[in-house]
């Protein structure tokens, strides 16, 4: 993530000292559509990996192919949130929003349109770049309308929606290729997020009017400042750390979730519906992780991040070898254990990509530094689309749940070298 402007919100967090840490009925407008608004953009995000069974079958790409393109998404979205997060400084979040939500859903139609293994790869490249504008401009809004005592819970909230709609999106999408072919994957959702994008144009205010010119940023010196906090952040060596873990998270959390699918498509002979209306329980575990996870960190290690992420990405590890064996006990046992592993995926998750860097950052570069860490995991999560692509073409679907696996339990071991981090004193 970029560097936001928190100035017209800090300004007003000196007022809110000893008051009750409600939302207003305006706050809560906003919180509510950003909350819809961010979780839209998963309905064009996640919905390939349920075409892609249907891909495969008319096109007769291999894994290692289909790997190529899930990965053009994941580097375009990483090198998105550094260029975004600065634009989300100095233009309307609004109007960024629904320019991504708009060329995100009209990115999807011209991906159905397509044929071409490259150009597809060109198409859904360009959906991961215009993806990026939803994280930063959100957090900006965010920014200008709760003050630092409220911002947390704010956040937390919002961040509960794209667990929810990433839920949605698998039965949303599994209904629609089962209806339509592959291609409806790719319509109906793009026909949410032009809803949303009209939506959010009608009712957001991005920034309170009593600050309406306050909460600009940028200005001379902007560039000066950008290169400072790299500097900065790219000299911690905790936030190495970090970044390494999430990278091996990521690894194995879009093992699941954009090839999950397909695997128990081809492994259990369920079809394309059944098997995404059984990968919608993944997500709603991760809701109740996230929760869960951040609650106990404050609660039982007094701030420290590390225990908990360590755990977490341990039994993730465990349950990652027993899930290949387990999917085929029937629905109630896939369900259960795929409940767990979003439990498992999205706690950590969660802290790796904004609790921990922002502990972890030396003074001033809280936002860069949960960049950088974020940046790392995409980078992560599109070396291991490629690679699991490669493992299933040429050993088959074994090796490649075995290859999550391994990722979880070495970001277990990573997170070993943080395991005091962020005591409070």
């Amino acid at each position: 993530m970029a560097r936001f402007s928190l100035r017209s919100a800090e300004l007003n967090s000196t007022q809110q000292v000893g008051v009750e840490a409600r939302f207003s009925s305006r706050q809560s407008v906003v919180l509510w559509v950003l909350w819809l608004t961010y979780g839209s953009f998963y309905f064009c995000r996640n919905n390939l990996s349920v075409a892609l069974p249907g891909i495969e079958a008319e096109f007769g790409y291999n894994k290692a192919q289909l790997g190529t393109l899930l990965m053009g998404l994941k580097l375009a979205y990483g090198i998105g949130q550094f260029i975004n997060g600065q634009m989300a400084e100095h233009w309307r979040p609004r109007y960024l929003l629904a320019l991504g939500l708009s060329a995100s859903a009209a990115l999807n139609v011209l991906f159905g349109l397509s044929t071409g293994l490259y150009f597809l790869v060109f198409v859904w490249a360009c959906n991961g770049y215009v993806q990026a504008l939803g994280w930063p401009p959100t957090m900006r809004v965010a920014a200008n309308w709760f003050p630092s005592l409220q911002r947390g819970r704010a956040i937390g909230i919002i961040g509960t929606g794209y667990q929810l709609c990433g839920a949605l999106t698998f039965v949303v999408a599994g209904w629609a290729a089962e209806r339509f072919g592959w291609r409806g994957a790719l319509y109906v959702p793009a026909t949410l997020l032009v809803l949303a994008a009209v939506h959010l144009l009608l009712v957001l205010d991005d920034t309170p009017p009593a600050s309406e010119g306050a909460s600009q940023a940028g200005g001379p010196g902007g560039f000066a400042a950008l290169w400072t906090n790299l500097k900065v952040t790219v000299t911690n060596p905790s936030l190495w750390l970090a970044a390494l873990a999430l990278l091996l998270l990521d690894a194995c959390r879009y093992g699941f979730t954009d090839w999950g699918v397909t695997h128990l498509k081809e492994v259990t002979t369920a079809s394309v519906s059944s098997a995404a209306f059984k990968y919608a329980v993944l997500p709603l575990g991760g809701m109740l992780g996230a929760y869960t996870a951040g609650w106990a960190t404050d609660r039982f290690f007094g701030g420290r991040r590390a225990p908990v992420i360590c755990a977490l990405l341990l039994v993730l590890g465990l349950l990652a070898l027993a899930y290949d064996y387990v999917v085929h006990w029937g629905v109630t046992a896939s369900s259960v254990i795929l409940f767990a592993i979003g439990f498992c995926i999205f706690g950590p998750q969660v802290l790796l990509v904004g609790t921990l860097p922002v502990d972890l950052a030396r003074r001033g570069t809280a936002a860069a530094a949960a960049g950088f860490v974020n940046f790392m995991g995409y980078m992560g999560a599109a070396a291991g689309d490629k690679l699991t692509g490669h493992l299933v073409k040429d050993h088959g679907w074994r090796f490649a749940v075995h290859f999550w696996a391994g990722c979880a339990l070495a970001g277990a071991l990573v997170m070993v070298g943080l395991w005091n981090a962020g005591r409070k004193r």
